[in-house]
């Protein structure tokens, strides 16, 4: 007689045992837990999952929230892992504001007070070539809102060869559009003079816009117009500079920085939050004060404006200490080997094919793309990743001529052994 399949449901103690969900009940309450457990012997009982798919049916019930991750993938910004790390002082910021705070309250006087006053200060001390600042909730949220002000019925004058398309198939010129702008495209995909832009400026421009073409690289028979070209065209001079430096950084040296930007004569710099500067989604807005008090003033700043736990993330960021993305990027190269050996070598001697490996680290985030920073990986076979990025912690590299790559640079050295734990469980 067939042996009925639903016979051998472990039992809900020994579910509860396994470290994985050990783990989880220590993030979410045991009592939660134990009813995602019980829900996935039931759904066993009913033959819906197999018995030994108890314990990942029951993680995954748990599923509903972002899971924190081991980024192994070698990729500093990585989008599709929220790009940024905060700094602890920037997860300290974000735990303290939970709570009910004085984001609009001047607790000295009783009255209210500017939203964010101590971020954006901080902000500005940062760039002193800003005369005014202003976040929002992402880089295209800040486009979107000069665009509006400034050119709503009028003309953005831009070269062809910046109208660039951005993540998840999102492009520039519909974005640009749809605030009720016309583009006036100049030049060609490869050459833009500084006459091009002449000739398109007139009474129907709303502004120039440059946009920092930073997640691809055009060679070849090219020409540009830097910033400081395009001063006296009679218009406003917007730059979107992307990926988000307040100042320049000679590891990074053809990536622009707002202040040089702005010294150089752009009239309003955009840039992103969670990219190279290292901290929480937002839309910078800096420049000319006159300018962004008219951006901070239109109806539309409220619909885009930011809410106080990235407020608080984001003072920590500017007037904090180094921040994860600073440290990953400048990793030194042989205490990184040493930690890569030293992880390859606990797991080899617990029986795992891992080995340490030259590898490529890369900034990502649409940050400058032509930079690659010689890393090391431990290299153990493909049929790793999909347990390991299913774990508890989920841990996730990348696979490479069959081999999965763990890239340390991204880690945090003291996650070393909870990412080893990982790999010894999805080996058992």
């Amino acid at each position: 007689m067939e042996q009925d399949p639903r016979r051998g449901i472990p039992r809900t103690d020994v579910v509860l045992g396994d470290p994985r969900v050990v783990a989880a009940a220590g993030r979410l309450g045991r009592e939660q837990v134990k009813a995602a457990v019980v829900g996935a012997q039931g759904r066993a009982r009913a033959g819906e999952i197999g018995p030994g798919d108890v314990v990942e049916a029951a993680l995954a019930a748990l599923e509903g929230g972002l899971r924190p991750v081991l980024n192994a993938t070698g990729v500093v910004l990585h989008t599709n892992l929220g790009r940024a790390a905060l700094s602890p002082a920037a997860v300290e910021a974000v735990v303290a504001a939970a709570g009910h705070t004085d984001v609009e309250l001047d607790l000295d006087s009783g009255r209210r007070a500017k939203r964010g006053r101590d971020a954006l200060a901080a902000l500005a001390a940062a760039v002193p070539d800003a005369g005014g600042v202003h976040v929002v909730n992402n880089g295209a949220a800040a486009l979107v809102l000069a665009a509006t002000v400034l050119a709503q019925g009028r003309e953005i004058v831009v070269s062809r060869g910046e109208l660039v398309e951005i993540g998840d198939g999102f492009r520039l010129p519909d974005l640009l559009v749809s605030t009720g702008a016309r583009l006036r495209e100049v030049g060609t995909t490869n050459r833009t003079s500084r006459e091009d832009y002449a000739a398109a400026v007139g009474p129907e421009t709303g502004f120039v816009l440059k946009v920092h073409p930073s997640n691809f690289v055009v060679r070849g028979f090219t020409r540009s117009v830097g910033i400081g070209e395009l001063r006296g065209l009679g218009v406003p001079v917007v730059a979107d500079i992307g990926s988000g430096l307040l100042a320049a950084d000679p590891l990074l040296p053809d990536e622009p920085d707002a202040a040089s930007t702005l010294r150089a004569g752009a009239h309003l710099v955009i840039a992103s939050g969670d990219k190279l500067l290292g901290g929480p989604q937002a839309g910078l807005l800096l420049g000319d004060a006159a300018l962004v008090e008219r951006l901070r003033r239109h109806p539309l700043a409220r619909a885009l404006r930011v809410d106080k736990l990235t407020l608080a993330a984001l003072r920590a960021t500017v007037a904090g200490p180094e921040t994860p993305t600073w440290q990953a990027l400048r990793m030194d190269a042989g205490e990184l080997r040493a930690r890569t050996e030293r992880v390859a070598a606990e797991l080899a001697g617990a029986g795992v094919a891992a080995e340490v490996t030259g590898s490529v680290a890369v900034v990502g985030g649409g940050g400058a793309p032509e930079l690659e920073l010689p890393s090391w990986a431990v290299a153990l076979p493909e049929a790793y990743a999909r347990p390991l990025r299913t774990g508890e912690p989920p841990v996730v590299g990348r696979v490479v001529r069959g081999r999965l790559l763990l890239d340390l640079r991204c880690v945090p050295a003291a996650q070393d052994r909870a990412l080893v734990s990982a790999v010894l469980r999805a080996d058992a």
